[in-house]
């Protein structure tokens, strides 16, 4: 039983673009590992970008400046 998890930044990410995501993910799986579907966990955390840091620097930072 395959479980992916997948962690992002919480910025406006819609239920569609997820579900996008959890199809992807699972297909990619079946087709690359020959898993099967029906048994493949995948869990999207959302993650506030002051709680995630690049190169010694919070998110919430680097977006202000446009990075």
């Amino acid at each position: 039983m395959p479980y992916v998890n997948i962690k992002i930044t919480n910025e406006g990410v819609t239920k569609a673009q997820k579900a996008e995501l959890v199809a992807g993910a699972t297909e990619l799986l079946q087709r690359v590992l020959n898993k099967n579907p029906a048994t493949t966990v995948v869990v999207i955390d959302e993650v506030e970008t002051d709680n995630w840091g690049i190169a010694g620097e919070l998110v919430t930072e680097r977006r202000k400046r446009g990075s």
